[in-house]
């Protein structure tokens, strides 16, 4: 496994709702830490092992979310084995009330041997709550972008001129 595999296997794991592909993707040990600076979204800051990671980034998470896109910001060079970190961009929709959460921020991806995912730092810079009513522009604007690989400027490009989106757009800006 590369580690660009690992992790287009992880976006697909966590947006299609498909846990057992983690098994592919991630070391039976993985490691994951989180930090979140937003009360729009709520993870546990820590989970060890496959089953625990699964269900944090993709069972509970599929429980709430829907129409998830993930994006990487930059793709890891081949001399990228042991370590890699990227900006990333989500947007999704609540199952509960059809409102929109945007979000970007940082993953530190560390890799075993044979290229799975052994340790997983996820940095939520900022994550916006917008109404349900933004849905159709926002979910339009993430069908476009190049997925799941792309670049900060492309994401930029018809991005909703929405306020809500403001501090998305500004960090993204500086990426």
């Amino acid at each position: 496994m590369t580690p660009v595999a690992a992790i287009a296997t992880y976006i697909a794991a966590k947006d299609g709702n498909r846990p057992v592909l983690l098994e592919q993707a991630f070391s039976p040990d993985v490691q994951l830490h989180m930090k979140v600076k937003s009360d729009a979204v709520s993870f546990p800051s820590s989970a060890s092992g496959l089953a625990a990671v699964s269900h944090v980034l993709v069972r509970d998470f599929a429980t709430k979310y829907e129409n998830v896109y993930t994006f990487c910001l930059a793709k890891p060079a081949p001399d990228d084995r042991q370590r890699f970190t990227c900006p990333w961009l989500v947007g999704m929709s609540t199952k509960a009330d059809n409102s929109v959460r945007v979000g970007c921020g940082t993953y530190d991806w560390r890799f075993d041997t044979s290229g799975r995912v052994d340790e997983l730092a996820i940095q939520i810079e900022k994550m916006e709550a917008l109404a349900p009513d933004t849905r159709s522009a926002v979910m339009t604007w993430l069908a476009a972008i190049d997925y799941p690989w792309c670049t900060p400027k492309s994401v930029l490009v018809g991005m909703p001129q929405l306020d809500a989106l403001k501090a998305v757009r500004d960090y993204l800006s500086g990426c």
